[in-house]
């Protein structure tokens, strides 16, 4: 019997590594002999780089990066195994947790060390960039990122403006100067895992939808959408339009940025770093895969991780079961997503932090469980086949 093992992590509480290692032991507590494939996959967010490293036999690459608030951080990127492929995580860079509450507010963070990621990477001699943008804390259309890049931002004196570029910046811009672009940059593919369609502007947009939760009032927003608005007529202009594309508004019009200044091409995050890790060939003849994240409802469906698994996964008529901290998804809601059945980790009325301190044991439990009812049916269904060749 083979079980392929694809989750992603479970926010706040174990990484998808963590959890393909704890379904493993259940598996082989169950049944010994059982094949076991480990795939660890992610939709964009923190821990893409990690995830995508380890399942080609990559490395991850530490660089110091300009942060959010102009601070030098610890960040990295992930050489892949293949050696010409890099995927920069911007939440390692630009990503909300590396700025403290009280200082949160994407008027005054930048995306310039995105950039610098993605200028380590070429310059290393990456001909292939994957940027997984979730996660972000910044609200400045990737200006910052294309800053770090050579792109000159000028001001209505036509001077360059040196600062670093920031949500609170991109209405002073009066042009774009792409002519000291840097050169490794030429040639180079440049894709981008997003998980949301959002447009740059608007009701939907980066700026009302995802401000707040960076720590932007209402009048802040204001102003951001105003910056916006006019920063993107510029790029419209002068390289690209990118303001009605789905998912231009994802992290702060990082997404739009890396379309306009980089000509990016977006994808659905786990289907990228799906075909990255070589999925489809890895769950061949499989029996069985288990996979899972923190929190399954409706939601789900738009493009998350265990939404790309089930797609792979019908392809190959392969049944797909799922665990997650909670369920919040009716019967017909799951049944639609492709899932065989969805199990919640919590096996009594518990508070969030206990079942965070507990996960470990919750998600070893529930697997044995999930496994031993497959195991039984499988074994009954090879009889049956049996009894009929003979």
């Amino acid at each position: 019997m083979k079980i392929v093992i694809a989750p992603d992590s479970f926010k706040d509480s174990l990484s998808a590594i963590s959890v393909c290692e704890i379904i493993r032991k259940s598996i082989l507590t169950v049944v010994p002999g059982a094949v076991v494939e480990s795939i660890p996959v992610a939709d964009g967010g923190e821990g893409t780089a990690q995830i995508m490293a380890a399942a080609t036999g990559g490395k991850l690459v530490p660089c110091c990066v300009t942060g959010p608030l102009g601070d030098p951080v610890q960040a990295h990127w992930a050489l892949l195994g293949d050696g010409e492929t890099a995927v920069i995580e911007m939440a390692a860079a630009s990503g909300l947790p590396l700025v403290p509450m009280d200082q949160r507010n994407p008027l005054h963070t930048t995306t310039y060390g995105t950039g610098q990621l993605i200028l380590d990477a070429v310059q290393t001699g990456c001909n292939k960039i994957i940027v997984a943008i979730g996660g972000s804390a910044t609200t400045d259309f990737g200006t910052g990122m294309a800053q770090a890049l050579g792109v000159r931002f000028i001001d209505a004196h036509g001077a360059e403006i040196k600062e670093y570029m920031r949500g609170g910046l991109m209405g002073n811009v009066a042009s774009i100067d792409m002519t000291s672009l840097a050169a490794e940059l030429h040639n180079v593919q440049i894709s981008v895992a997003c998980d949301v369609t959002n447009p740059l502007l608007g009701e939907r947009g980066a700026v009302r939808v995802y401000s707040p939760q960076k720590g932007a009032s209402p009048t802040d927003c204001d102003v951001l959408e105003h910056n916006m608005a006019h920063i993107s007529a510029l790029a419209a202009g002068a390289l690209r339009d990118v303001r009605a594309l789905p998912g231009a508004g994802a992290a702060g019009g990082l997404g739009g940025g890396l379309m306009a200044f980089l000509n990016a091409d977006l994808r659905p995050g786990v289907e990228l770093v799906l075909e990255t890790v070589g999925f489809m060939e890895r769950i061949k003849d499989a029996d069985l895969i288990i996979t899972g994240e923190g929190k399954i409802d409706t939601q789900t469906v738009f493009g998350k991780t265990v939404a790309g698994v089930c797609k792979a996964a019908q392809l190959q008529h392969i049944p797909v079961i799922a665990v997650a901290g909670s369920v919040d998804a009716s019967y017909a809601a799951l049944r639609e997503l492709g899932l065989t059945a969805c199990f919640s980790l919590c096996n009594r009325p518990m508070t969030l932090e206990t079942a965070i301190d507990n996960a470990e044991n919750l998600l070893y439990n529930v697997t044995c469980e999930i496994v031993q009812v497959f195991f039984h049916s499988f074994n009954k269904s090879m009889e049956e086949k049996s009894i009929n060749i003979v």
